[in-house]
């Protein structure tokens, strides 16, 4: 299967793939945490953002303990949903 791509959606996809790859490895050498709290999540993506994109199955939240215990994303998972979807209103 042959995908056509202008240079400028070439462009947009490999400037996501850089920005994803670099907050990973930042994360993993311990400079930005590799999780967002609900705040954070929120404050980043928006708050309906983050409640479809759960509810849809495209990110998991994580709880570090029973009941009352706060919820936390992937930073990752976040934000390649969101270079996603941006990539595909730009096709």
């Amino acid at each position: 299967m042959n995908i056509l791509l202008t240079s400028h959606q070439l462009g947009l996809l490999l400037s996501a793939a850089a920005e994803i790859g670099a907050k990973l490895a930042l994360s993993k050498t311990g400079k930005i945490k590799p999780y967002l709290n609900k705040s954070e999540a929120f404050r980043l993506y928006g708050r309906k953002n983050i409640e479809r994109w759960i509810e849809q199955g495209l990110i998991i939240s994580r709880k570090d303990g029973d009941h009352s215990a706060t919820w936390r994303i992937d930073r990752t998972e976040a934000e390649a949903i969101r270079k996603s979807l941006d990539a595909m209103l730009h096709f």
